[in-house]
């Protein structure tokens, strides 16, 4: 073995880890990019954000629907993992829960628009659709069933009934810049509070 054919071993995962991190900063640039000025919002925006050159994120999602496919994957995984580490980290499991339900209305306020860009690739949207309630609805059952066990909630909701009231009181966040769907999820939570 020469020298060369040892340096190289090492640096293979290196680049790859790379790699993964730089795709990373693209998804979450983009996914600050698509909070402020939606999905449609300039590439050259999302470059800045990124501090990339346009070509940079063009070689990794050669659409604008990869990319907002690929960010939208981002968020979910990024969600999905917080649940747990949230829970354990907690000092209770009902504050573990209105901390995730803010990274969930976070991910869906960035998700605004992706329906209406994938809507004519039906097929495409049902697989994302079908993939976020896979990976989120375990999430939210966890930190639901935790936050009961510890007595501080009621018993009686489940994780779809919670992640669709949120989602229904962040749909008017979209169209009226005055409304302040953070706080009305806030008030749900809350609401779920056993009498003292």
């Amino acid at each position: 073995m020469n020298d060369s054919d040892r340096s190289a071993g090492p640096a293979a995962p290196s680049k790859r880890a790379d790699a993964r991190r730089n795709k990373e900063t693209l998804l979450d640039a983009a996914a600050a990019v698509f909070v402020t000025s939606g999905v449609e919002a300039p590439v050259r925006d999302i470059a800045a954000e990124a501090g990339v050159g346009v070509g940079t994120i063009y070689r990794h999602f050669p659409t604008r629907a990869d990319l907002i496919i690929a960010v939208y994957r981002h968020q979910v995984e990024a969600c999905a993992e917080a649940g747990p580490v949230l829970l354990a980290a907690g000092p209770t499991p009902h504050a573990a829960l209105g901390r995730w339900i803010n990274l969930f209305v976070d991910f869906l306020v960035t998700k605004h628009g992706l329906a209406g860009v994938l809507h004519s690739e039906g097929a495409g949207f049902d697989t994302l659709h079908a993939y976020f309630l896979d990976r989120l609805v375990p999430v939210c059952t966890q930190l639901l069933d935790a936050s009961a066990a510890s007595g501080e909630i009621r018993s009686d909701l489940t994780a779809l009934e919670l992640m669709r009231g949120v989602g229904n009181l962040c749909i008017g966040a979209d169209s009226d810049p005055r409304y302040d769907a953070r706080r009305l999820v806030g008030l749900l939570i809350a609401g779920l509070r056993q009498p003292l």
